[in-house]
């Protein structure tokens, strides 16, 4: 069960991220959301709450990434975007120290995505 120091301990997290997305942002409303129906809960009888009603939709990516059969392919594909990326960003930021060239070949063809 998630207690509230777990839900808590997963804002700061994400509240403390240097360069948060999208996704950071949808988990720190999910956190939130939850942590708020678990304080209403608590407080007796105020505004009894019913079932929350279905979503009908998500916003996970699904299988619309188009993983390859590299090693790094793979291991995106096993770790997942989500904790992956922080990897990846900060091999950018060294590339752009290390070989420049290489950093502005890649941007380009992410910018030309």
């Amino acid at each position: 069960m998630i207690t509230e120091h777990d839900l808590r301990e997963a804002i700061a997290q994400c509240e403390g991220t240097p360069k948060p997305t999208a996704n950071t942002c949808i988990k720190l409303a999910a956190f939130y959301t939850i942590l708020n129906y678990m304080k209403a809960d608590e407080q007796p009888n105020q505004n009894q709450r019913t079932e929350i009603p279905q979503m009908q939709y998500s916003y996970d990516a699904g299988s619309d990434i188009p993983y390859s059969d590299s090693e790094f392919s793979r291991m995106i594909e096993r770790k997942g975007i989500d904790k992956a990326f922080c990897v990846i960003d900060e091999l950018m930021d060294t590339l752009v120290m290390v070989n420049p060239r290489l950093h502005n070949s890649v941007m380009k063809k992410l910018s030309e995505l």
